[in-house]
């Protein structure tokens, strides 16, 4: 695909819709890294702060474009619509993972929340694949930093 024939719209549209949602998952993480999260006691392969932002703001990038490739396969097919509202799953159980871990402040409802997450991230892998192979890969990088994501919860939950 070279650049005339990418569809610019689209592919902003996918990237600016994926960054918001990460944007409103910042409104319920940001005010608690410096008060309730910094009192929780946390495993000792947690990252410094700034490399979660660092890694989801690339992450919803990838996301966007892999959104973008899906989209560009057809609207009106079914398997892109299908593959699209689990993809709209996935992202709003990203937020919601927010919302309960640093909102609520529950590590065991992030706990919960985030195993539910990553089955729907592999089924929207699995789905986005059958449609566009590097739609598919893109979303990979994804599930691992989910995968360490669980780990992290879950220690945290053990360790609090």
């Amino acid at each position: 695909m070279n650049l005339s024939q990418i569809n610019w719209k689209h592919l902003i549209i996918s990237i600016l819709i994926c960054q918001f949602i990460g944007l409103l998952g910042s409104v319920f993480t940001t005010p608690a890294i410096t008060t309730w999260y910094a009192t929780l006691v946390k495993p000792n392969f947690v990252p410094p702060n700034w490399v979660f932002g660092a890694v989801w703001t690339l992450l919803y990038l990838l996301m966007g474009i892999a959104l973008y490739l899906v989209w560009e396969k057809g609207f009106e097919k079914k398997e892109v619509r299908e593959a699209i509202a689990v993809f709209g799953i996935q992202l709003f159980l990203n937020l919601l993972w927010s919302v309960l871990f640093f909102g609520l402040q529950s590590p065991l409802y992030g706990l919960i929340e985030i195993v539910i997450l990553w089955v729907v991230i592999l089924a929207n892998i699995i789905l986005f694949y059958r449609i566009s192979r590097p739609a598919g890969l893109l979303l990979v990088p994804y599930l691992f930093w989910t995968s360490f994501a669980a780990v992290l919860n879950y220690s945290i939950w053990i360790l609090n």
